[in-house]
């Protein structure tokens, strides 16, 4: 049996995000604390042609800069876990205030599908969304669907489906910063690349380590540490 295809949901809170999770994995769901945290994750599945997906439902955010629980958990499963797709929920009512969270989960990583959900409500206010000149924009596809009415959820699927097995390759387009920020990340980037290798975005890591997050880098050397403990391990497993 092939293991299944792990999608995460990110989004701002009222987007519609467990919606949708709820809409797609039904009944095949359960929750649980993650890793030692407070916060608990929803997690459910679906079958679709043959495939299996293993939907994370992570905290509803308005940003990824680990200021509270919510944010470390929903960040630290994107970089550290790494699924094979990231799903980032926006409501079509409010795109201009959902961006900010789109944008900084394209810096995290590279396989993102952006769905704008309440098309049908954005469609009532007369508002007109082209999901193509989007795509093209942001490097990553942007599909629209309503999770309430169940609208898009084949296409949804079919693309998830494509970017795990290498059909669709995800380019993100990157924000850029001052000259002086972006001078910075110039000079501390090759060292970040040295320490992590490509286990983590080396431009978002400087651009974290810049604005000070000193959890992310505590996260960053622990988790750097467990792999050392599990190469030994290993390492002595085949030599014994």
């Amino acid at each position: 049996m092939t293991n299944p295809i792990r999608v995460a949901l990110a989004g701002n809170p009222n987007t519609g995000k467990s919606t949708l999770f709820n809409a797609l994995t039904g009944l095949r769901q359960h929750t649980g604390n993650w890793a030692g945290k407070t916060v608990s994750l929803a997690e459910g599945k679906v079958q679709y042609k043959g495939k299996t997906y293993s939907f994370i439902d992570l905290p509803g955010t308005y940003s990824l800069f680990s200021n509270s629980t919510d944010e470390e958990v929903a960040r630290n499963y994107i970089v550290f876990e790494k699924p094979d797709v990231t799903l980032v929920v926006l409501d079509a009512t409010s795109l201009e205030r959902n961006f900010n969270l789109a944008l900084q989960v394209l810096e995290m990583t590279t396989n993102v599908i952006v769905c704008i959900n309440l098309i049908d409500e954005a469609e009532k206010k007369g508002i007109k969304i082209n999901e193509r000149i989007l795509t093209n924009k942001l490097g990553v596809p942007v599909i629209k669907l309503s999770a309430r009415n169940k609208v898009g959820f084949d296409l949804l699927l079919d693309t998830i489906e494509r970017i795990a097995n290498g059909t669709i390759e995800c380019k993100p387009t990157l924000m850029t910063y001052s000259d002086e920020i972006e001078e910075q990340i110039y000079k501390i980037e090759p060292y970040i690349r040295g320490m992590i290798g490509d286990r983590l975005s080396s431009r978002w890591v400087s651009l974290r380590l810049l604005d000070g997050d000193e959890k992310l880098l505590n996260e960053i050397n622990k988790r750097l540490r467990l792999e050392e403990v599990k190469i030994t391990d290993e390492y002595s497993t085949a030599i014994l």
